[in-house]
């Protein structure tokens, strides 16, 4: 088949050909935003779950709504190397100068700026990062403390009332919301607390990796109270169907109902795989339909090209010990293990592997899905482990 015209599209965020399985997220959060604008208190959404169930693509599309119902909006990703203060502050005064332009008589937008300008004093973001502009005088006494569970709900207190002098409303939308500080999401549960007391025209929808809804209520005992927490799984055969039949259906190509099982089988349902093996799929085919014998014989170039770029680029960022702890858990299979279990098959005491497990969460390897077990966060990682580290010396090492 035509490349060119080949209708899949493996890569991070990359929105695919069709959408499926996921419309129950996506009305509850049009519900969200129209409830907001309307300034009646709901639920903020964080989505969670593994790598490679679209939570990315979630977010992008959940803010194309947000925009057509005139939203105005942010969508950043967290990282480890920069704060939530650095990752908001020149989204926040794009957002703030443009509100400013807005018609409607009010000074609120201009008010929100100078606490603004304090806040970004008060944090010390790099010079070169962020470059301020105008003439503008930093208000005093409010989100200027250094403390960002006092500065930040203040701060987008200012940025909401601006929102709502100029009859409109905010979405701020975070991924990767595992990487924030605990002090940092804090700071964002306690604005939301904010904005549901006033019924402001402010929302916060994030994503992450499933130890999130934990790193929430750590950080807040009453998050529950202020979030959803929707899963993100895998799609049900059906809808994994759909994703790879309805795309060649619309130019006269088919999948077998064998190739598509098989697809299955490999990918779990998993939506990034199955646009991987998809996107091969197309262009090795020269006639439709496209057969069980065509997916075999392309599984080992789809492998190639996960490990190579899916997987490894993960591989890269870990040393190591923590390599061999990966290893360890994929000795024993695909599902949560139990610590104690991996730390025989390593021949290590329990204490002793403490912080190498630590790291692993902390880079969004693994999660803690009950007490006393660890799960991949990357679906089929433990597949990857097995084939890159294939002699594996366990307690001898």
């Amino acid at each position: 088949m035509d490349p060119i015209k080949n209708p899949f599209s493996p890569g991070a965020g990359s929105p695919p050909p069709e959408l499926v399985g996921r419309d129950p997220i996506l009305d509850h959060a049009r519900i969200l935003l129209a409830r907001i604008k309307e300034k009646r208190s709901d639920k903020s959404i964080l989505l969670t779950g593994l790598r490679g169930v679209g939570k990315t693509v979630l977010l992008n599309k959940i803010q194309s709504e947000a925009e057509q119902m005139e939203y105005k909006t942010i969508l950043t990703e967290a990282h480890e190397k920069k704060s939530l203060a650095a990752l908001l502050a020149l989204p926040l005064r794009q957002l703030l100068f443009s509100l400013d332009r807005t018609a409607n008589a009010g000074y609120k937008a201009k008010r929100a700026l100078a606490i603004l300008k304090g806040f970004v004093n008060t944090v010390k973001v790099k010079v070169g990062e962020f470059e301020f502009g105008l003439d503008i005088e930093p208000e005093r006494g409010t989100a200027d403390s250094g403390d960002i569970e006092e500065d930040l709900p203040n701060l987008l207190l200012a940025v909401a009332e601006a929102a709502l002098e100029k009859k409109t409303a905010v979405a701020i939308l975070i991924d990767e919301v595992q990487y924030l500080s605990i002090n940092e999401i804090s700071a964002l549960i306690m604005a939301m607390h904010k904005m549901q007391q006033r019924q402001l025209p402010l929302v916060f929808i994030g994503a992450g990796l499933p130890i999130l809804p934990a790193l929430a209520g750590e950080s807040k005992l009453y998050a529950e109270r202020l979030f959803q927490f929707p899963t993100i799984g895998p799609l049900s055969k059906e809808d994994a169907m759909k994703a790879l039949q309805d795309p060649v259906n619309e130019v006269g190509i088919k999948f077998t109902t064998d190739a598509v099982d098989e697809i299955y089988r490999l990918t779990e349902g998993y939506p990034y795989f199955l646009q991987e093996w998809g996107y091969q799929a197309w262009n090795r085919a020269d006639k439709t339909p496209i057969d069980l014998k065509l997916i075999k014989n392309a599984t080992s170039e789809v492998i190639q090209r996960l490990d190579e770029n899916f997987f490894r680029v993960r591989f890269n960022r870990l040393t190591p010990s923590e390599k061999n702890y990966l290893r360890a858990m994929a000795e024993l299979g695909a599902k949560p293990q139990r610590t104690s279990e991996v730390a025989d098959v390593l021949g290590s005491k329990l204490s002793s592997l403490g912080p190498v497990r630590a790291k692993l969460i902390k880079k969004g390897m693994i999660y803690s899905p009950t007490h006393g077990k660890m799960a991949f966060t990357v679906p089929l990682f433990d597949e990857f482990m097995r084939r890159i580290i294939p002699d594996f010396l366990g307690s001898s090492a």
